[in-house]
């Protein structure tokens, strides 16, 4: 059941109100896609905490048996073959209403794109799976065409122009964010009237502060999530519906 008509209406007001929301999704957006989160009841990371290992900068680059073991993981990755759900779409019918500033999402399974939201608005500041990266040169190329090669023995393939280390284009831990892509979040978030956090858990930081950003220049705080975040308390309102139900109930009366 989702939450009371009373509340929803008053949220629903503001959405209506604001000119320029900027969303930030997290994991959460895409479960329904059957992509699991990291740290909900069933993530990936609660179920096996030592699966984390494999998002690890440190560990990718001095351990060949758990990159051999990352590139396994990626030729089955949910992404491939995951279809946008209903929240995917709600954010872009905000978008085709007039409202949206900026979508920054911490996912890398490029599913807003594919529900048709414009790239050009889509920040991705953890990256994308879609592409894999050398570590070297930064040489860049499309995944598939490095996983056909796992596919056909190579356990860990080297970058084709220098011979270093390749890994998905994705931001790991103790890896810096691209900083033109971090500014642009920045900017997306201090420029906003209304942030809308879905789906993530906002303890990963510097994402989390984007709250803090948004906060700071006057915006109002929306949290739609399962579990409780550290922002809660400084939130407008916070949801705990799922996400892919209550995402097109808000958005729906908004952009109608």
């Amino acid at each position: 059941m989702l939450t009371d008509r009373g509340e929803l209406d008053r949220v629903t007001s503001m959405l209506s109100a604001a000119s320029k929301i900027t969303v930030l999704t997290g994991a959460g957006v895409s479960t329904d896609s059957g992509i699991p989160d990291f740290r909900g009841p069933n993530g990936v990371w609660t179920v096996n905490p030592a699966a984390q290992q494999l998002s690890t900068l440190d560990r990718y680059v001095s351990d060949a048996e758990l990159r051999k073991q990352a590139w396994r993981n990626r030729r089955e990755h949910a992404a491939w073959t995951a279809e946008p759900n209903a929240g995917h779409h709600a954010i872009v019918s905000l978008e085709r209403a007039g409202k949206l500033r900026a979508l920054i999402t911490q996912n890398v399974d490029g599913l807003h794109q594919r529900a048709g939201s414009d790239p050009e608005r889509v920040v991705e500041v953890h990256g994308t799976i879609w592409q894999a990266e050398c570590l070297g040169c930064g040489d860049r190329t499309g995944m598939h065409t490095v996983l056909a090669r796992v596919e056909a023995g190579e356990e860990d393939p080297r970058c084709l122009r220098c011979g270093g280390l390749v890994k998905s284009a994705t931001i790991s831990f103790g890896q810096s964010l691209r900083p033109l892509v971090w500014r642009t979040a920045v900017d997306a978030a201090r420029e906003c009237d209304l942030f809308l956090a879905v789906g993530t858990s906002l303890q990963v930081q510097p994402v989390a502060s984007l709250c803090d950003v948004a906060l700071s220049a006057g915006a109002r705080l929306v949290v739609v999530n399962a579990e409780p975040t550290p922002y809660d308390s400084r939130a407008d309102a916070v949801f705990r519906d799922p996400i892919s139900v209550l995402l097109p109930v808000l958005v729906g009366q908004t952009a109608a």
